[in-house]
């Protein structure tokens, strides 16, 4: 896979960290740096974590399913897509209790900030589980994993981050189009890892 092909899965995965960033940025009053760094890096973090995980759970099957690795990674990226898709077709953000106006990053109550700790990590973790099947896909592929996770963890990071701003800026206009672009990207890169192996 080169860097290019890498690059277009790792903004495809994000999409859906960004989605909700947006949604996030929606919780703030006024962003500054250090909200949307911090989003970044739970999101980030997260999304380069759960293919790691995926991989090492991909390599035990490596040599046993090396003759339908090509389906599987088109399977399991199609159905991801698909599912970003349709997800992108709920036109709002889902906005929690501690997101009304009055919410403020310094308000010393824990229910009232955006970036509590919990919270942070159930969103980063629900928007990641995609990444542990492409992790999988990954091992079948013999991807070099850790520059591959970086790269996809540092595209998360920035892609949250700047979700974050659009979100307090503009609200959730941007939301289904990165969920329906991600869901598109997904799908093609699934469908050419098919017809590459399937020409050879």
């Amino acid at each position: 896979m080169t860097l290019v092909e890498l690059f277009i899965i790792a903004v495809g995965l994000s999409m859906d960290a960004f989605a909700v960033a947006i949604c996030r940025g929606l919780c703030f009053k006024k962003v500054n740096f250090k909200n949307a760094a911090t989003v970044g890096l739970y999101f980030g973090f997260f999304q380069a974590i759960m293919p790691l995980l995926g991989y090492i759970l991909g390599v035990q099957f490596q040599d046993k399913i090396v003759a339908i690795d090509h389906w599987i990674a088109f399977v399991l990226l199609g159905i991801i897509g698909i599912n970003m898709i349709k997800e992108s077709r709920e036109k709002s953000c889902e906005v929690a209790a501690d997101c009304l106006v009055e919410a403020n990053i310094d308000n010393p109550q824990k229910k009232h900030n955006p970036l509590h700790y919990k919270k942070m990590c159930l969103l980063a973790l629900a928007t990641s589980i995609d990444a542990l099947a492409v992790g999988i896909t990954f091992a079948f592929l013999k991807i070099n994993i850790i520059p591959a996770v970086s790269f996809i963890g540092i595209t998360t990071f920035t892609l949250s981050a700047l979700g974050v701003k659009i979100g307090s800026v503009f609200g959730s206009i941007y939301k289904s189009r990165a969920e329906l672009t991600g869901g598109v990207i997904l799908i093609l890169m699934g469908f050419k890892i098919l017809l590459e192996h399937l020409g050879h």
